[in-house]
């Protein structure tokens, strides 16, 4: 076959250092278009991008020119450099090191999209840790609590 052909929607969540509470609402929509425009700018095209105080999802279309690493390398790096800028209450800004990622069945890119609008409304009733948790049992993925939070 001459061509290289594939389509993943993957699902990426990472939080704030520490899970510290610092994506406020006067930040949120600018960082989240951020957020997605360099997934843009990178060929994965951005489908869903939100979150809520301690952590971000993002719903894109990985590029088949770019490794997953790489993006989530240049989405953490960009962003964190970018927030500094904002105000000087976000000098201290980083992201964890790590994140997670997750493939989604094109059928379920509604549900998905739908489930990163609605973050504020979840978190209601579930912190990051336990959401994450769900995510790692769903996609049966062995972990060690000792490692997974930063």
């Amino acid at each position: 076959m001459p061509q290289s052909l594939s389509k993943m929607y993957v699902h990426i969540v990472f939080s704030t250092k520490n899970r510290e509470p610092v994506i406020s609402r006067e930040i949120e929509e600018e960082l989240f278009s951020y957020l997605g425009g360099i997934c843009k700018s990178l060929e994965c095209n951005p489908l869903q991008v939100g979150g809520y105080r301690d952590h971000v999802h993002i719903l894109c279309l990985l590029s088949k020119k770019v490794t997953l690493v790489k993006l989530l390398e240049d989405v953490k790096s960009s962003s964190s450099k970018w927030i500094k800028t904002k105000d000087e209450k976000f000098s201290n800004f980083y992201w964890q090191s790590g994140y997670g990622a997750f493939l989604v069945n094109p059928t379920e890119i509604e549900v998905a999209k739908n489930y990163i609008q609605n973050q504020e409304e979840h978190h209601k009733t579930k912190s990051y840790q336990d959401e994450f948790r769900v995510f790692l049992k769903k996609y049966n993925i062995d972990y060690n609590e000792d490692y997974v939070w930063d």
